[in-house]
């Protein structure tokens, strides 16, 4: 069974390209408003469902979260393959950063490993939410996924 994300209720949350800016429990500053550190973002059901949901070749989208929870599987994916033999916390962190350092495409830029999946930016504001977004998504996953492999 493929898990969804709870964010299923998006009234009152802003979107850039389609995804939702929902609440996170990170330090970056970004578009998303900051969730209380008790309560689970959508980081922390990435994290959780990532064992069961990569194992599925479809994913039907029940929520606008749906979307942005397959771009944060892909993403933890991603991050598990640059901790590959990382046998150090030290070593993870370090390629963990690195990979934090990286530009991340937004849809409609080469690279983007989804086209279709969110909309085009309508405009320049639009294209910098999504882009801080990913960072501030990227700074929350990079270290909890970090925290739970070495």
């Amino acid at each position: 069974m493929v898990y969804h994300s709870s964010f299923v209720d998006d009234e009152g949350i802003n979107k850039a390209c389609g995804c939702p800016l929902l609440p996170l429990k990170s330090h970056i500053k970004g578009p998303a408003p900051v969730s209380d550190q008790d309560r689970t973002d959508i980081v922390d059901e990435a994290i959780t469902f990532f064992r069961a949901n990569v194992f599925f070749r479809n994913f039907d989208i029940k929520s606008s979260a749906d979307k942005l929870l397959i771009y944060l599987t892909f993403y933890i994916n991603v991050a598990l393959k640059r901790l590959e033999g990382c046998r150090t916390l030290a070593e993870g962190t370090k390629a963990i950063i690195n990979l934090g350092l990286e530009k991340v495409p937004v849809p409609g830029e080469s690279g983007f490993p989804f086209p279709g999946l969110f909309a085009l930016p309508l405009s320049q504001q639009e294209a910098e939410a999504i882009q801080e977004l990913s960072e501030a998504d990227k700074g929350g996953n990079k270290w909890k996924t970090t925290e739970r492999c070495i």
